[in-house]
């Protein structure tokens, strides 16, 4: 059963290496991750899930240990997922960003294992994942890790879209109540427009919530670079 979730956004310049120069412009959205990640600790699980998109053939399973690295931006870095080590495929970036979180924020003694999910999956395939997922220990606890929309400005990745803002504003509505029906209700095609990457994690959470009558919490909502970041807790 699902016991506390965190949700977090998944760019690597969340890593201040990656970012250098301009790391301090994320200061306070990493502190709304560390302390939604003490929301995940204080809930005590029996397992801890990391869900996050991954690129087209990216997804899957990865075991505890399974390596990540952010050299590919430049960056001298690894990561492992949880505690220990196995040799396997590197974790997609938003689960090498989940894991970096992790090791940053103290020593985790329950497994830890990870999802990269495909960001086309359907919705309906989102909620059994989820319910799979819910179902695999007495207390499991989920980070799920992904953006909002990425066409906040001129100057963002997906440039300006207008309805990047008020798509925005509805995931963190849903996200800060746990709203199940909210968060099932997004709409997969115009996620996908607007280059919101967390829609698939979000729906599998509500899936894994699914009986659980959690509370959540709105800890953070920025759109710096034109991306939509938001922290929430729900437990």
């Amino acid at each position: 059963m699902l016991v506390a979730a965190a949700v977090c956004p998944c760019p690597p310049l969340l890593v201040p290496e990656v970012a250098a120069g301009a790391a301090f412009e994320l200061d306070a959205l990493r502190a709304a991750c560390t302390d939604a990640l003490g929301v995940l600790a204080a809930a005590r699980p029996d397992l801890l899930v990391v869900v996050g998109p991954a690129g087209q053939g990216g997804g899957g399973a990865f075991p505890q240990g399974a390596p990540g690295s952010f050299r590919g931006f430049g960056v001298e870095l690894d990561v492992r997922l949880g505690q220990g080590a196995v040799e396997g495929p590197a974790l997609p970036s938003s689960l090498a960003v989940g894991a970096w979180l992790l090791e940053r924020t103290g020593r985790w003694d329950v497994p830890v294992v990870g999802l990269g999910v495909e960001e086309t999956l359907a919705p309906e395939r989102c909620a059994q994942t989820g319910r799979e997922l819910a179902a695999r220990a007495g207390r499991v606890a989920l980070l799920v890790m992904g953006d909002a929309s990425a066409c906040r400005t001129v100057k963002a990745p997906g440039y300006l879209d207008e309805r990047a803002e008020p798509f925005d504003a509805a995931v963190a509505r849903a996200l800060g109540a746990a709203d199940l029906a909210a968060v099932r209700a997004l709409d997969a095609g115009l996620a996908r427009e607007l280059k919101a990457s967390g829609r698939a994690p979000w729906q599998i959470l509500a899936g894994a919530a699914e009986g659980a009558d959690l509370d959540g919490a709105l800890l953070h909502e920025d759109a710096p670079y034109g991306v939509g970041y938001l922290v929430a807790t729900w437990s």
